[in-house]
């Protein structure tokens, strides 16, 4: 099947590319490199032996958008990454936030539409259940007010998909994960944010390696166990994975709804205190980190039910935390030999 990834050339799309290739779909990527490069279509190539076709689209610009469609006919489905996802700084920025995450989907959808590509998976994310009364959080949990206008764009997109079933022919799964960390075993593709991180784990391996002075912890006064914020940790190939089975899912009309939801993590929640003695014991260095105030938009703790994604769709988690740590490290260290 011919399948689009929109912001492929990303920390999760280009592993989900990976996926895609390996199990024999033809892979087409767009993306407008604001937080990506686009060298990682070369290290995809490396790893499958094909190279994905690449454009660099601007989803915003729906001129743009309908032009792609119009000279790629035959898109079986698509998997809709694109979108800014820091916390922190769409507190800070929220018209940015919103702007580009719901007018890229809306252009998108609407291009489907007139195209009749009727397959979508939807990334969506844990910040849409905002501070959860009752841990973990199932798919029927409720929905909490979002603690950032990030979480608010994944809130309101996943409304606006649901809409868009109910007067065409489209057909969606959207997939709710965690915190997506590590990197692809080869070390050829992992997380490398343009700039200072906001992700716990490329700061943590920056430090480590020198090109970062000092780790800042967001808070230690955290109502857990040891002050930090807890989260669900998820290995970025297992997400990758699941997203694989949910086009197929879809496209081999295994689907019981034309909506179905799947939380994707791994049910274990670690504080950010505890992922950094797992880097430091897995790699044997020592982290130079220090304590900051808390970051807006945070949340306590959070972490996942994924017992309706292990039975229905087929899907498990597979790395535990650890291995997570050790393989962000090797992506570190290839990149350091390459610079």
């Amino acid at each position: 099947m011919s399948i689009l990834i929109t912001g492929g050339t990303g920390y999760i799309g280009a592993h989900t590319v990976v996926e895609l290739q390996q199990s024999g779909h033809e892979v087409l990527i767009i993306d407008n490199l604001s937080n990506s490069y686009p060298e990682v279509v070369h290290s995809i190539q490396k790893i499958t032996g094909k190279m994905p076709v690449f454009e660099k689209i601007e989803l915003c610009d729906p001129m743009q958008v309908d032009d792609f469609f119009q000279r790629h006919p035959g898109i079986d489905g698509v998997i809709h990454f694109a979108a800014f996802k820091a916390v922190g700084e769409s507190a800070r920025l929220p018209l940015k936030y919103y702007h580009n995450n719901l007018f890229s989907l809306i252009n998108l959808l609407e291009t489907m539409n007139k195209y009749q590509v009727n397959t979508l998976i939807f990334s969506s994310s844990c910040t849409v259940y905002g501070q959860p009364e009752k841990l973990p959080v199932d798919e029927n949990s409720p929905l909490q007010p979002p603690m950032s206008p990030y979480g608010d764009t994944k809130q309101i997109a996943e409304r606006i998909i649901k809409e868009q079933i109910k007067v065409s022919g489209l057909k969606s799964i959207l997939l709710r994960y965690f915190n997506p960390v590590g990197a692809h075993e080869s070390a050829l593709i992992g997380e490398l944010p343009i700039g200072v991180p906001n992700n716990l784990v490329p700061f943590i391996t920056q430090t480590a390696a020198g090109k970062r002075d000092c780790l800042q912890v967001f808070g230690n006064d955290y109502d857990t166990h040891d002050g930090t914020c807890i989260r669900d940790y998820i290995y970025v190939v297992d997400l990758a994975k699941a997203h694989v089975q949910a086009m197929n899912r879809i496209l081999e009309k295994k689907n019981t709804d034309n909506c179905e939801v799947f939380n994707l993590g791994t049910g274990n929640g670690f504080s950010v205190l505890e992922v950094i003695q797992s880097f430091e014991r897995v790699t044997g260095k020592k982290l130079n980190y220090r304590f900051a105030p808390r970051r807006e938009g945070d949340i306590t703790r959070i972490w996942s039910d994924c017992t309706r994604a292990n039975n229905v769709l087929g899907w498990k988690a597979e790395k535990n935390i650890d291995e997570m740590m050790l393989s962000a490290w090797n992506w570190e260290k290839h990149l350091g030999k390459n610079n």
